[in-house]
Parts: structure tokens; sequence; C-alpha cells
């Protein structure tokens, strides 16, 4: 499916992939909104949930009825570089609902009984959640890779959450939620007519505009010490254990073979540390690593929770097979099945217009072109199991991880 390319009367990029199979579209404004942008701990993702919490003309329980009554649904979130705003609905009802995204972005009010409702109920799930190791876990290990002061290491306390105003919110919004930083992608049945519509809308004084910001630069203040045993919770029966490494972004050279590389090491339930440590030992349910997807700083991740007394054998095991993966060179038909694996996936996400855009979004996002993932392909079939060796050599040594269990 082709990617169309446009951009509106006011400058937004318009990335578009048309389906007629269904009478349904998704249209997902994309904006430089998440952590790496606020200005106070737990701002990006508040705006984010409150986005449907009222504005000047309609209160949170009309936002949603207006949705409902035409089977449309708005969702919106922040990670830890993007905030994005999707809408989903039949084609023919576009007409109605996609003002209503517009009011929303322009003139949402975060009403103070709705920020209230919000504070209250994330201290409840934060409270809950931080007597888990797994979470705790999670929390801790990224302030070890990147710092508490960088935005991929800060996450939200209690204090942070109580806060949290409107005015905060309100500039946040306004102050990134507008044309100048906006990207817009587009899938399912559409024809001229609706892209015409999107630009009245969209493209239009109706949106807010504004001056796209630039990045803010932080500095990376990784841990002093790299091996850390936490006491969570003095009756868990199991430890929740967390390996990580710096590593490049996604324009390194060293990235799409990586992935080669991470999968057969832990990226899909054939890997070698699923077949050892789950499989083999029984140490665990399930074990995985993976690269961050993040804009600006990388890492791999080695993620699992196993018995309390079985904790430090896994983490050996993990070790052993990073070992092994230095030493000797990947079997053929073991590194052709990875390849296959990785190919099929990459079949399977352009099946359809929704999963085809998400991975143009995820291209555009970081800044590449199509020829980026025919390189991608191109590195999957071509991969030599001595240029695998040389990577878990580079990057699969035990002297870069951070290591980290919460029991």
């Amino acid at each position: 499916m082709p990617l169309q390319s446009t951009q509106l009367d006011n400058g937004i990029p318009l990335y578009a992939i048309a389906d007629l199979l269904q009478p349904v579209m998704q249209i997902e404004l994309v904006f430089p909104a998440g952590l790496w942008h606020e200005s106070r701990v737990g701002v990006a993702q508040a705006t984010a949930a409150l986005l449907k919490s009222g504005t000047s003309r309609l209160n949170s329980l009309q936002v949603n009825e207006a949705f409902e009554q035409y089977g449309a649904s708005m969702r919106a979130g922040a990670g830890p570089d993007w905030a994005s705003v999707s809408l989903s609905c039949l084609t023919r009802h576009l007409p109605e609902v996609l003002p209503l995204l517009t009011e929303l972005l322009a003139d949402t009010v975060f009403p103070q009984h709705e920020l209230d409702l919000y504070i209250q109920n994330t201290r409840q799930r934060l409270s809950v959640n931080l007597r888990k190791g797994d979470f705790v876990a999670n929390r801790l290990i990224d302030e070890y890779l990147f710092g508490y002061a960088h935005p991929y290491g800060r996450y939200t306390n209690l204090s942070d959450l109580d806060a949290l105003d409107r005015p905060a919110l309100q500039q946040h919004l306004k102050a990134h939620y507008h044309a100048g930083g906006c990207r817009i992608f587009l899938a399912g049945s559409f024809g001229p007519k609706e892209t015409e519509l999107i630009n009245s809308i969209l493209g239009s004084a109706q949106f807010p505009a504004g001056q796209k910001s630039a990045d803010p630069a932080y500095a990376l203040t990784p841990a002093t010490t790299q091996k850390q045993r936490i006491i969570n919770d003095e009756g868990s029966v199991q430890g929740a254990i967390r390996i990580a490494s710096s590593f490049p972004e996604k324009n390194h050279p060293d990235f799409p073979p990586m992935i080669v590389l991470n999968t057969l090491f832990g990226g899909y339930f054939g890997s070698r540390l699923m077949s050892n440590i789950r499989e083999d030992k029984g140490y665990t349910y399930g074990i995985h690593s993976f690269l961050y997807n993040n804009r600006h700083n990388g890492a791999l991740m080695i993620s699992t929770e196993a018995g309390r007394d079985v904790c430090e054998a896994a983490i050996a095991e993990i070790y052993r097979e990073m070992e092994i993966l230095r030493k000797e060179p990947v079997d053929k038909e073991e590194l052709e099945l990875v390849k296959n694996y990785l190919l099929g996936n990459l079949l399977g996400d352009l099946d359809g217009s929704f999963q085809n855009v998400q991975r143009w979004k995820n291209l555009i996002l970081n800044g590449f072109t199509e020829e980026r993932f025919h390189s991608n392909i191109a590195t999957y079939k071509t991969l030599s199991a001595e240029r695998m060796m040389e990577l878990a050599q580079t990057y699969l040594r035990p002297e870069r991880f951070f290591e980290l269990v919460v029991y």
C-alpha cells in the first residue's frame, strides 16, 4: 500500500495510506509533547489523560457522549518523546467527530474536579504498584541507566501528583499541542472529500497555531554502582530481575543488525534465554530482551521474574548465554529461523492500512525514509554469523550492564 504524503494549509505534514475494504478510518495526531518536553514531572501524562475532561462548552460526560453517539473512540497518551491523539470512526461520521477532536485540542480547560479525580485514582494505582517488585524494578533500572534528572530516568512520585495543577496542564497543552510540531497519520477508507475536510479543520485557524520548539538537552548521569539488590517486600517469593546497558540510538549502523542478535538472544519465544532459563532450567515463566525505542538515548534490557531462591542462578545463566554468543558463531539453521521470524513480522505489520501506517510512523518520527525499511530487510537477509559474534563481543559484555533484583 503506497504512502501518500501531503501538507495541510498551515504546514502540518499529512501521511496517509488508503484501504477501502471497510468503511472505517483512523486519524492520529502526534506532537512533541512527551516526557522529554514536560516542565514538571507528571504533566505530560496528566495532560494526555485529561484531554477529554471538558471544554468551555462541554463537560466530560458530554464529550464522551458526543463520541459514543457516532460510535467513535478517541484515545490520547504520552510516552518518553511523543504524545499522540487518535480518533477512530466510521468514515461517514468524520464531519461530526473531527470538529470535536479539534475543540478538545484548542479548548480543554482541565476542570478542577476532573484533575482531583485523576490525582486520586493515579495515587491509588501508584500506591498499589509500589508494592510490586516488577513495577519498582522498571522504575529503578531506568534511573540507573539515565539518571533521575533525565526524562528517560524520571518517574512519578506521590508528591509529584499532589503538585499537579490546572495552569501547568494548560501551559503544556498550549506549548506543545499545536500545528507547529504536529504530524498527522491517516489510515483506512477515505478519499478526496475526507482529506479536504481534514485540511479545512486541522489545516485552518480552528486548529491551534504555534512554532515548533527546539528539543531541550539533557545530560546522562548513570548510577555509579552497577549491581543492586533491593528488598521491596520481605514476604516476596520471587525477584524482579532487570539487566540493562546503554545502547546507540536508531540511526547508529549497529542498530539494525543488533535487532537480529537481540531476537536470537531473548527477543522471541524460541530465543536462547527462553530455551535455557524457562524451558531447560524452569527458573521463570518468561524472559525477554529488547532494545529501547527512544528517540534520543537507547538501551538494551533483559527482563524477567524468577523465584527468590533462583534469581542469582538465573542471572548467571543470562551471562553464560552472552558468553556463548561472544565465543561461538551461531548455527546457520538457527540464524535462518530468526531471520525468517523477523521477515514474517515485517509482512504481518504490512497487512492492512492501520498496521502499515504505524510502521511508517515509526520511520518518519525517527527521521528515516523508505530506504531504511528496505535496508533493514537486506540486513535481516544477509547478516552473517561472524557479524553476529562481533556485535556480541561489543555489546554483550557483562561489564557494560547494570544489574538489579527487586524482591
